[in-house]
Formats: structure tokens, sequence, C-alpha cells
């Protein structure tokens, strides 16, 4: 799901003692090859996947933007990826049905109950989402990535309150480091102003971070609450959702713009590079988090903080400071850390 990066499907797994259905199939990687081989080659496409695609999701937008303005609408791409998304995920469910048949649990027809709760993550979402683009008048890519690992904190504290997830003192140390990590990345030795990112950028990234915790939770919430429905099926309606959302912020905010120049104005290759971007990111992160473990996705999320930074330095003359590289390692070692302190189950 969109940002399936707060969704541990290995949490989810672990209650019923099965996988859950996959986002591409429902095959695991022993069905795939058999083989250690086999396993890690898929391991390693996947976990390249991952990386590659969230160290160039800040770039895109950052690149998309044409004299430090968004020429097309941002309602109309975070539409066109919610759109990509459902079409992925109803060519994933067809796959299944032709292979394993129209079951209880891979079936599109639901009730009334099971559908209703997807439009508050929806919204969420597209808050969320939106929010993104605009950030980007504040803060640059390197120090977006470092900013949106904020979201482990409110997802951590959610945890704690919405799910009764008890988290371990390595957990609460992590989320200390990763502040620390965050706010030394943002040191400015080199201007009056303490920190880089300006105060309106911090409360976009704040704002950001919790309506991404709150929402991956409660979609944590509704796919627990029925563990053996297949996952392609609930993305499925989630995105329904965000597209309905989206169409509403699209009349509400560029309907005349739209009506006028057309859907798709100010589109260019890059563009359409990053919309294909935002919906194969959350894919790839539900491919690791199956066929790999959440220390491979960790490790991901880490070179890819750094990868944003390099290419950057290249792209827009971003300046790789002591205090990022330093603030970087510290973040980098806080998401392991919180990823290898998960709480053992009581014996």
């Amino acid at each position: 799901m969109e940002n399936y990066e707060d969704v541990s499907q290995n949490d989810i797994e672990s209650l019923h003692g099965k996988p859950l259905s996959g986002v591409i199939s429902n095959s695991t990687p022993s069905s795939l090859g058999g083989s250690t081989k086999s396993s890690w080659k898929l391991k390693s496409i996947v976990t390249l996947a991952l990386t590659l695609l969230t160290s160039s999701q800040a770039i895109l937008i950052v690149w998309s933007k044409r004299a430090g303005k968004y020429e097309y609408s941002v309602t109309t791409a975070n539409f066109s990826v919610e759109a990509l998304k459902c079409a992925l995920s109803l060519v994933a469910l067809a796959k299944i049905w032709r292979s394993q048949g129209v079951t209880e649990d891979n079936k599109l027809s639901t009730s009334f109950d099971e559908v209703s709760v997807y439009p508050i993550p929806a919204i969420l979402y597209l808050i969320k989402n939106l929010l993104q683009y605009y950030i980007f008048a504040y803060v640059d890519a390197p120090a977006y990535q470092i900013l949106k690992n904020l979201n482990i904190i409110s997802t951590g504290v959610l945890y704690r309150i919405i799910l009764k997830k008890k988290l371990s003192e390595i957990q609460w140390a992590a989320f200390i480091l990763l502040c620390a990590g965050c706010t030394t990345a943002q040191l400015n030795p080199s201007s009056d102003h303490v920190l880089q990112t300006p105060f309106q950028g911090w409360v976009m990234a704040i704002i950001m971070a919790l309506l991404s915790g709150f929402a991956g939770v409660y979609t944590e919430a509704i796919i627990k609450k029925r563990p053996s429905r297949n996952i392609n099926v609930q993305n499925f309606w989630l995105y329904i959702f965000g597209m309905i959302f989206n169409l509403i912020a699209i009349v509400v905010q560029d309907y005349d713009e739209v009506m006028n120049k057309g859907f798709f104005h100010g589109y260019s290759f890059i563009t359409v590079c990053m919309i294909l971007n935002h919906a194969l990111s959350g894919i790839a992160v539900s491919m690791v988090m199956k066929y790999a473990d959440n220390i491979v996705k960790v490790y991901s999320t880490s070179v890819a903080m750094l990868l944003t930074a390099v290419v950057s330095v290249f792209l827009f003359g971003f300046h790789l400071s002591l205090a990022f590289f330093l603030g970087s390692t510290v973040v980098s070692v806080s998401i392991y850390l919180h990823s290898i302190g998960k709480p053992q189950p009581q014996k």
C-alpha cells in the first residue's frame, strides 16, 4: 500500500503462521526457484529496485519543476499514480485468478463493512502526498530523504497508542537517535540560521510524518482484521478511494486549469517517470517485505538516503557537508536499531 513502509507484512504473517498473498503473486521464493541461489538473486533484485526507486523519488519531484514551480497539476499527477497502482493490482489479481481461480479471499466483490474502512487511510495519504510536492519549496531532495524518516517515530508512537504494540528500549533509543540524526544533518555552520531547513519545512515534515504514521497503523489494523484476504484486493479498494479523493482534489483545486488546458498539460518525460516511480516504489516495498525481510529494507532505505545526496551533488549542486554525512550515518544506525530491537514474543 502507499507507503506500505509503515506496514510490516512480516508481523501480519506471523499472526497465523503463514504468509499472506503477495502484491505480485501468491508464490513464495521457494516456488519461484527453490534454490538458495535463486532466492538470493530475487532478494538482490527487489532490494536494488527499492533502493533506486526510493533514492530517485525526491530527485524526480525536484527535477520535474520548471523555473521553481510545477507546470503540471500535482493533483492530476497523484490521481495518475493511484490509477496506475490500481491497474497493477488488477493485473496481479488476474494472474492469480488464472492460476488459482476465484476464491472467497481473492474476489473483488465484498461487503460494505469491509470497504467502509478504506476512505480514512486514502484521504490521509492524499493530504500527505500533496504536501510531498509543496515541501520542496523549503527543503532539497537530500533533506527530504532525511526528514521523511520522522514517520518512524510517529508510527512507533501510534503503534503503542492505537494497536497497543509494545516497543523495546532499543526502539525508543532508536527514536532519540533518529531525532538527533535528522537535526545534525540539518545543521548549517555557514549561516546565522542554525538549521538549513526553515520552520515551515519542519512543520510540513512533521505533519507528513503524522499522516503517514497514522495511515500506516490504520492500514495495518485493516489488514490484520482479515489476514487471509488477498493483499491485491485490499490494495485495489484503497487505490479506488485514493482515485476518488484525488478526483475531488482536482475539481476543488485545479478544475479550471484541467478543463482549459487538459488533464496532462505540463507533463514531461520526467513527470511520467516520477509517476511511474511513485507507483512502483510501493510495489517494490511490498515485494521486499515478502521475498526478503525488514533488515534488507532498512539497509535499502539507508543507502537510498546517501545515494540521493550524492546524485543531488551533480544534478542540483548540493553541498555534501560533514554535518549531513554524520547525520545520515546516525539516521541509518537508528533505523537499523529500530528494526533489530523488535520485542521478542514471550515463551
